[in-house]
């Protein structure tokens, strides 16, 4: 049986032929133009907590499930409402995001606070806005006290990936998959839990759920989590009332932070990777346009050191081509046709990167695969952003021919996807971001008309309603996706929300620029560590051998910096408490101007020994 669900849901997911079995007309009018009564949320569930025990109940209206959780040995059961002890502290709570091992043992996570975004086909979509990670332990006597504050940082990696904007779910309907992937399931499909139809590439949560899914009677309370950035609009063009929504769905393989995760892992997964779905639902009928990001998929790195923008250096010591063509033979089996919009610079340090890409394209010499390279910077130069028309202009027929998801009122197929746009610039963020959103355009201006919702010779840019919810939807998902790996929010929003590039756009830019320098040399590793603790990258042993957190800067780290304080402290105060003449006030700037100079030197030269990186995997990993 368990074979035959895995088949299911692996067959789903690379599917882009027919289409799902339909909804009635009338119930999918009723959910797009008013939001249906049906599944405008989860009933709040309940935890009990007593010494020994938690007891979860199902949100489910009307269900008697209960999940109970020892707290002394770790296991978990279904029981029923009758066996829960009077005498519990209880609270109310939005679902369980799963459970962890730290230092101090197991702890359940829990949503506590939850956010509306909107109703999509009659189902409540809800953004997870607070959370609680709770100690199966009563007190932490049992530890030491480098044990504890061991565990009170590995608390902290854990809140600090939980506090990232952006945990999305749904009780009653699987937001892992594109509305076209959903369309050609089976019944079978259909009858299984969320957790086990759900693209894994998008739970965010699945390691946290390990100990929920190895029961299969316990999935109903296994909720699966997206991250990435999901607005609902209600919208109107012509009197005529539609839905627009825009889905962004980050993978949580080869996750991680700008600077410290890079290209593809052995396994073919690229970093950054995010499939972001454009929706339309008007008067039951349904469209969908998808597009994805990913970094430029061979091994390469790019380590912070001190410097504003260290060099990418491409590993020389592997075979790229296995993991390049592992990568694309992935996409193109989940998603047909590929286009490669490479936007990267075509000269300076970037360069060596686009023609490495284009060589293995060419290498590869598959027919499904196109190679597409754009100077974004050279061509944009100047503020001339209405050059970026020229890319897609050169790609209009391309986008005609992969086309769209499309299904009318009656659950007619009327058009499907059959390949689409894989974006790319040094991060995926602020580049990929503009193109993305100018490719996005184009489609739903095709799908509006044949909707009948723009008339004939109307453009969406005409449409200054729309069009400001369109331009800031996709700047706000620009921000997101930058916030979650970068560490700040995008760059060139300015034009995504105003179609022109400003001043004050540039000096946005600059001073995000600045932030995330700082963090990307001074936070990051802590931000990357925290991800993998997350993910199941790293996992706390659960004996008492000591953790990667014990593990200590050496001696420049702290005396280095301090002597440069000092020099240039002492260069400040000669300048400003003169000497008896000037040639000896000279003389002693100069020493201490020259002892701060020679100190700054020595870090940067060894930029990397002073930057915050990553404790708890190993720098090969990474690479």
């Amino acid at each position: 049986m368990g074979d035959r669900r895995e088949a299911e849901r692996m067959r789903a997911v690379p599917s882009l032929g027919p289409m799902t079995p339909r909804l009635s007309s009338g119930l999918k009018q009723e959910a797009v133009r008013f939001g249906s009564a049906k599944g405008l949320g989860p009933s709040t569930c309940l935890l009990h907590t007593s010494p020994e025990k938690f007891f979860i109940e199902a949100c489910d209206d009307g269900a008697d499930a209960v999940l109970t959780i020892d707290r002394l040995s770790n296991e978990m059961t279904l029981t029923g409402r009758k066996g829960l002890p009077p005498s519990t502290v209880t609270r109310p709570i939005c679902g369980i995001m799963g459970t962890v091992r730290l230092v101090a043992g197991m702890y359940l996570i829990v949503i506590t606070r939850k956010r509306n975004v909107g109703s999509f086909l009659g189902h409540a979509v809800w953004k997870a806005v607070d959370f609680d990670v709770i100690s199966y332990k009563k007190t932490l006597l049992h530890l030491s006290e480098v044990q504890t504050q061991e565990n009170k940082t590995f608390l902290s990696m854990i809140n600090n990936v939980l506090m990232t904007d952006g945990f999305y779910f749904c009780t009653d309907y699987d937001l892992t998959h594109t509305l076209q992937r959903l369309a050609n399931t089976s019944p079978d499909f259909h009858e299984m839990s969320l957790l086990e139809r759900a693209d894994q590439r998008f739970v965010w949560n699945g390691n946290l759920l390990r100990e929920l899914s190895a029961q299969p009677e316990l999935h109903r309370f296994a909720l699966p989590v997206v991250h990435g950035f999901i607005v609902m609009k209600p919208c109107r063009i012509n009197g005529k009332i539609f839905e627009w929504i825009l889905i962004s769905r980050r993978s949580c393989f080869r996750a991680g932070v700008r600077y410290y995760v890079r290209g593809i892992d052995s396994e073919g997964h690229a970093a950054n990777f995010v499939e972001t779905e454009q929706i339309v639902l008007y008067e039951g009928a349904r469209a969908s346009f998808i597009q994805t990001r990913g970094s430029i998929p061979f091994y390469w790195s790019q380590r912070p050191n001190l410097k504003y923008k260290p060099k990418p250096v491409i590993t020389k010591t592997t075979n790229h081509m296995d993991g390049f063509q592992r990568h694309f033979d992935s996409q193109l089996l989940v998603y047909g046709k590929q286009t490669i919009l490479n936007l990267v610079n075509q000269k300076g340090s970037e360069k060596p990167l686009e023609q490495a890409f284009a060589k293995m394209v060419s290498d590869m010499d598959h027919a499904m695969l196109n190679y597409v390279a754009f100077d974004f910077h050279k061509e944009c130069s100047h503020m001339r952003w209405d050059r970026l028309q020229i890319l897609v202009d050169n790609v209009a027929e391309t986008q005609e021919q992969y086309s769209y998801f499309m299904v009318s009122p009656e659950g007619k197929p009327l058009a499907q996807q059959s390949g689409l746009f894989r974006s790319n610039c040094m991060d995926c963020l602020d580049r990929t971001n503009v193109i993305q959103s100018l490719l996005a355009r184009r489609s739903l201006q095709s799908q509006l008309q044949r909707m009948g919702v723009l008339n004939v010779g109307q453009r969406i840019e005409e449409q200054a309603e729309f069009e400001k919810i369109y331009r800031n939807a996709w700047a706000d998902n620009a921000n997101a996706c930058a916030v979650q790996y970068a560490g700040t929010g995008a760059l060139k929003t300015d034009f995504t929300r105003t179609g022109k590039r400003t001043r004050w756009g540039l000096l946005m830019d600059g001073w995000n620029s600045v932030i995330r320098y700082y963090k990307n040399n001074f936070s990051d590793g802590f931000r990357q560590d925290s991800i993998d603790l997350f993910l199941g990258n790293f996992a706390v042993d659960g004996s008492d051998a000591p953790t990667p957190l014990r593990v200590q800067k050496d001696w420049k780290f702290f005396t280095l910096p301090i002597i440069m304080l000092v020099a240039f402290s002492m260069c400040i105060i000669c300048l400003l408490m003169a000497g008896d003449t000037w040639t000896e006030t000279l003389a002693y700037v100069l020493f201490w101007g020259a002892a701060s100079a020679i100190t700054a030197t020595i870090i940067l030269f060894n930029g990397q020994d002073f930057v915050d990186a990553p404790k708890l995997v190993h720098k090969e990993k990474m690479d």
